[in-house]
């Protein structure tokens, strides 16, 4: 069976490499660039930094600061009109998965035309976007080097899945000293929300030796490194440590897919407007139980990788304390017990279930589901 793999073309990282990068940048011929980014980061002065460091290459750029969390296709369509209105030839994403996801919108459509809900699904555009750097501020969602781009429909209440190889970025840039100022909150969430990429990669049915190596070991720094990041922000080779951990991450799902953890949270997170990282950690092992009749050998792969002792366990134990290991590391880092305690109501398990089934993360879920049984797991993760 053929694989194809996907990853930005250039991909800079470590401490205090931003400058590095901003070399890079310039050596492309970039005139303008539209930052889009959010509210926080430009308060923090974040963006007007970047803003500052493009100037002294000779780029040119205007801030959109706009992308909320789980953005919307109204912050596209506005990010993509001030875009055009500027005369911007490429853009620069600054943050985390929301300012990447926004930007990838924009520049999508920005080539493309039309509104970014024409391009749900696989593969739907024909044109490759405008050009985009995206410039990482968070450890988790590795949108920064994928071919994801996760848009709310505020009509339907639903995330929209678009998995399509033209929003690929041109450049990533990962410096974890742009990642010291994230609060315990967003470190632990973020952190989980790589977790759950790496498990659902390596338990995926699209799974491949590069992605199983990248999940893995991506796994591996996760469970030795969040809680540290989590206690300790300024930790600086703890945050470097998650940065490489999210990235790798990153390659095995980009390439592997994801699930069903993905695909229930993506509804959690459009019908609320939940944190899209705390609805991972929170189905995470209640979707692995789920799994565990079908890759229980991959799943005990996931345990001693979290540093489980899993010497002549059987594979059903062995699966177990993967989800032991994930329940654990959940737990210190705080991240709430269940759905209940997030605000969503059993009343509405029917309607998310529905269209979780509907998403496109959840073709390559090892085991496979029917309503009864979606609509079971989200139960059980209240």
């Amino acid at each position: 069976m053929s694989s194809t793999f996907f990853i930005p073309a250039v991909n800079i990282m470590g401490t205090d490499c931003l400058d590095e990068a901003m070399t890079a940048i310039r050596n492309y011929g970039f005139r303008k660039a539209l930052i889009v980014t959010d509210a926080g980061l430009a308060k923090a002065g974040v963006s007007k930094m970047i803003a500052e460091k493009l100037a002294m290459q000779d780029i040119d750029s205007v801030i959109f600061d706009g992308a909320k969390p789980n953005p919307s296709m109204a912050n596209v369509e506005r990010g993509l009109g001030l875009l055009k209105e500027s005369g911007c030839d490429f853009v620069v994403s600054l943050g985390g998965g929301s300012p990447h996801d926004c930007a990838k919108g924009i520049a999508l459509c920005a080539t493309n035309g039309g509104h970014i809900g024409d391009y749900e699904g696989v593969d739907q555009s024909s044109k490759p976007q405008l050009p985009l750097v995206a410039i990482n501020t968070t450890a988790g969602t590795a949108s920064e080097m994928t071919r994801f781009c996760i848009i709310t429909d505020e009509t339907r209440h639903v995330k929209m899945a678009i998995v399509d190889r033209n929003v690929t970025p041109l450049l990533s840039v990962n410096d974890p000293a742009l990642m010291v100022g994230m609060p315990k909150g967003l470190t632990a969430a973020t952190g989980m929300d790589a977790l759950t990429h790496a498990i659902e990669a390596y338990v995926s049915t699209a799974a491949t030796p590069i992605t199983d190596a990248c999940a893995i070991k991506a796994i591996e720094l996760i469970s030795a490194n969040l809680r540290l990041a989590v206690r300790d922000g300024s930790d600086m080779a703890a945050r470097e440590n998650m940065a490489y951990a999210q990235f790798l991450a990153g390659m095995a799902f980009n390439n592997a897919s994801l699930g069903y953890v993905h695909a229930m949270a993506h509804q959690l997170g459009g019908f609320y407007d939940l944190p899209h990282g705390v609805c991972n950690a929170v189905l995470l092992p209640h979707v692995q139980s789920f799994n565990a009749l079908v890759c229980a050998p991959r799943l005990t792969d996931v345990a001693h990788a979290m540093g489980a002792d899993t010497r002549g366990v059987s594979p059903e134990e062995g699966a177990q304390a993967a989800i032991v290991a994930i329940r654990s590391l959940s737990r210190d880092v705080e991240i709430p017990a269940g759905l209940r305690e997030l605000g969503a109501k059993l009343n509405d398990i029917p309607t998310l279930a529905t269209n979780a089934l509907k998403d496109a993360c959840g073709l390559t879920n090892p085991r496979v589901a029917d309503q009864r049984q979606i609509e079971e797991i989200f139960r059980n993760a209240f």
